[in-house]
């Protein structure tokens, strides 16, 4: 499940979020969840928190959480604050959070061109 937060959140439109996205994991069964924040500026505790909802709701729900696109503002708030997100994996970009996400609930890569047979599938 792809989400993309285009505006900076406030209380109200975070909580929706955490709502509206724990419930389409649920609905849908998604294993992953790729959060981007790339267009988000300020990150306030309330904000910290809810991406740490976010990804312990998810976990709960057997998906994967990965924020990708944080500002360097954002991570240094997010420290000062003394909020460390645990269990919310990150990537700096979308590729590398999708290779990330992929890699967390064994998705082949694209790229892995590997032969899965093994010689007890060869039929004789």
């Amino acid at each position: 499940m792809l989400v993309t937060i285009q505006v900076d959140l406030y209380d109200r439109l975070a909580l929706t979020l955490e709502s509206d996205l724990v419930q389409m994991v649920n609905k849908t069964g998604a294993k992953g969840v790729l959060i981007d924040i790339s267009a988000v500026s300020i990150v306030d505790s309330f904000m910290g928190r809810i991406i740490g909802n976010i990804a312990s709701m998810s976990r709960i729900l057997d998906a994967a959480t990965v924020v990708v696109g944080m500002q360097p503002a954002v991570a240094i708030t997010l420290i000062e604050l003394g909020l460390p997100l645990k269990g919310v994996h990150t990537a700096l970009d979308m590729e590398k959070g999708m290779n990330l996400l992929k890699s967390m609930i064994h998705i082949p890569q694209e790229d892995d061109d590997q032969d899965l047979t093994t010689d007890d599938s060869i039929a004789e």
